[in-house]
């Protein structure tokens, strides 16, 4: 039982004696009156083979929990800051002046690939490492100042990197240092938040995602002509932020808890969880794949595409920036209504079938319209879908969790989903322009394909209204 405290003036409340010993701390706005069931635990991480779901309980968004939102939010620009600048545009500027146009296509699609496969390895690491952390700072703090340190060093050696081999290994260790950070970092919402607040964290979250991903492209183009300083700016923002999002949002000591064994099945299994035993896991796994995969194959191939399908050549990077602008208005739009509206009504899936949908609807604009106008409406509308969606996704997402003691290291598995496609897409997408001979066309008719297939994937899943 708890202790009556300013956060709980109502008096005691009764705690679920499973939730595990780290998420003993619940935040101080669950609604009280009631006692908590696994139907409706602020934890319940919902066995994925129920037959139908409840509708999550509702939370009083304030506090601690809204403090941690807001600097969730402000951690997420840092980190997808980074994700926007780099793989978009100035990673893609570096080859360029490396190789030249000629290679530039293919050189990007194996350099991203292979960025994209430390990625795929290092996420679900950090997540399993961090679960089993031991610390007078909790579980996730010390791999998130490490992760943001270590990787703002790899950005700053990126910079100076002057061939393709030591490019890429550069990149290799920026992918896998801030995905040490970043692992840790998405495990906040299944330790900390209530499921009734979800919605409204995912929003909050998905909407610092997209402000740091478009916010990235556009600072990013300020240093189109100063690769070096761009690298070594958001290599200290991103380091600022997440030291003081660990300072102002302290997790409880569990220096003195049991330490699971770690041994090299663990580790193995680290990168599967059965679809046949946990299917809305998978099921959630693959929406996210797909959709991602669709909207990045456009989004972060899209300088190549305004200076070779559009035919802007080098006044290209001069319209990234405004097309993120455009995209950052339809995405916050869609964001601040999508996870709010998910938590009143109490359903998800229908608001990830809605966004993948619009997503898929951007792609038609620069299809039929290779223009700049063209271009523009893609931005807007396919802002309007993947805010929606990723308002709602990652709610959705922590409610499918195989294991509530391993958080972290399935959520690591989950975003594989999100950061293999942010990081391959652009390979993905090179090939396939080699493939018909430097012609981009068909990016949008595949991204299109690809992104329905996404959305209605999660119609299976039945732990989740």
């Amino acid at each position: 039982m708890t202790t009556p405290s300013d956060d709980f003036p109502e008096g005691p409340r009764p705690v679920q004696p499973t939730l595990p010993p780290n998420l003993s701390g619940a935040p101080d706005s669950v609604a009280l009156g009631s006692t908590l069931t696994t139907a409706d635990s602020a934890f319940s991480a919902a066995p994925t083979s129920a037959v139908s779901a409840q509708a999550p309980q509702r939370v009083k968004v304030r506090g601690k929990l809204l403090k941690l939102m807001l600097w969730m939010a402000f951690a997420n620009v840092a980190i997808f800051g980074i994700w926007g600048a780099v793989p978009g545009l100035l990673l893609p500027l570096q080859i360029q002046g490396i190789v030249g146009d000629g290679a530039k296509a293919g050189t990007l699609a194996v350099v991203a690939t292979i960025g994209a496969f430390a990625a795929m390895i290092a996420q679900p690491i950090a997540g399993l490492v961090s679960d089993r952390t031991r610390s007078r700072f909790g579980r996730r703090a010390p791999w998130m100042v490490a992760g943001a340190l270590l990787g703002g060093l790899s950005l700053i050696f990126m910079g100076a990197s002057n061939g393709i081999v030591q490019l890429t290994v550069a990149w290799v260790m920026v992918q896998i240092c801030y995905n040490f950070a970043q692992g840790p970092l998405s495990a906040i919402l299944p330790d900390r938040v209530p499921s009734g607040a979800r919605g409204t964290f995912s929003a909050l979250s998905g909407l610092g995602l997209m402000v740091g991903a478009l916010g990235g492209s556009i600072v990013g183009a300020m240093f189109a002509k100063n690769l070096q300083t761009g690298y070594f700016v958001f290599a200290g923002f991103a380091l600022i932020v997440t030291v003081l999002f660990v300072v102002f949002n302290p997790d409880r000591s569990n220096k003195g808890e049991p330490k699971p064994p770690f041994d090299f099945a663990t580790f193995i299994k680290t990168f599967w969880v059965s679809p046949r035993k946990h299917p809305d896991f998978f099921w959630g796994f693959t929406g996210r794949l797909l959709l991602y995969a669709g909207y990045f194959m456009v989004t972060g191939f899209q300088l190549y595409i305004l200076q070779s399908y559009i035919g802007l050549g080098d006044q290209a990077v001069a319209l990234v920036p405004v097309l993120s602008l455009i995209s950052m208005v339809g995405t916050i739009i869609t964001t601040l209504i999508g996870g709010p509206l998910s938590d009143k009504l109490g359903r998800r899936k229908v608001v990830v079938i809605v966004a993948g949908c619009v997503l898929a609807l951007a792609m038609v604009f620069p299809l039929i319209l290779p223009t700049v106008v063209g271009m523009m409406l893609f931005s807007f509308v396919s802002g309007l879908g993947f805010g929606a969606f990723q308002a709602v996704d990652t709610a959705l997402m922590s409610e499918v969790l195989p294991s509530k003691d391993d958080f972290a290291k399935d959520l690591g598995v989950l975003n594989i989903a999100a950061t293999l496609p942010q990081t391959l897409a652009p390979g993905i997408a090179g090939a396939i322009v080699v493939a018909f001979g430097n012609v981009y066309t068909p990016l949008f008719p595949i991204g299109i394909v690809i992104a329905l297939l996404g959305a209605f994937a999660v119609l299976p899943i039945k732990s989740v209204r």
